[in-house]
């Protein structure tokens, strides 16, 4: 079925404003889905915060140029559908790659992060990063362990002269107990 002219720019202009909005944008291929499955993907996306659509994809390029962004080579070849993140990228990114390493009819093709365009590997690589709390909490071990071995190599000698004196004073007791 046509779709008219005025419907068309309706949907770049949307995608457009939807492009400038997301934190990140997630290209994928969604070849022999159920429309079930659609609405149990898109769900999921919406409930992470963000918006599933399935794209033509002469409409998705116009929508990404007018939106500012390079377009990677063969990006929008085949069927295509784009997850607008709106609010937390990471945590899409994660949806969306659970989604497709469970399912075999959708496959990440690319996207973008904070406006970057970024390969389906590289995307999957930073689904797979550990939940930011965890990032920190591990930059700060590694930022303290060597302030921690200061302090352990600084307290060590101390440490000793007070059980050569504790030994030394424990010999001393036990010999005026005899």
């Amino acid at each position: 079925m046509a779709i008219s002219k005025k419907r068309k720019d309706e949907l770049v202009s949307q995608y457009v404003k939807w492009a400038n909005q997301s934190q990140a944008m997630i290209v994928t291929q969604y070849l022999g889905m159920t429309m079930k499955q659609v609405d149990e993907l898109r769900a999921k996306v919406r409930d992470a915060g963000g918006e599933f659509h399935i794209i033509k994809n002469t409409l998705g390029e116009v929508a990404l140029k007018q939106a500012g962004l390079t377009l990677p080579p063969k990006l929008l070849d085949g069927s295509s559908a784009i997850v607008f993140a709106f609010r937390n990228a990471p945590e899409m990114l994660k949806v969306v790659n659970d989604y497709a390493r469970t399912s075999d009819f959708i496959k990440v093709k690319g996207g973008y992060f904070e406006k970057q365009p970024l390969s389906a590997a590289e995307l999957v690589a930073l689904a797979n990063l550990p939940p930011l709390p965890v990032l920190r909490a591990q930059l700060l071990g590694t930022l303290m362990a060597p302030a921690s071995k200061l302090v352990r190599t600084l307290a060590e000698p101390a440490r000793q002269l007070a059980s050569v004196l504790k030994a030394y004073a424990d010999k001393e007791a036990a010999a005026s107990a005899a």
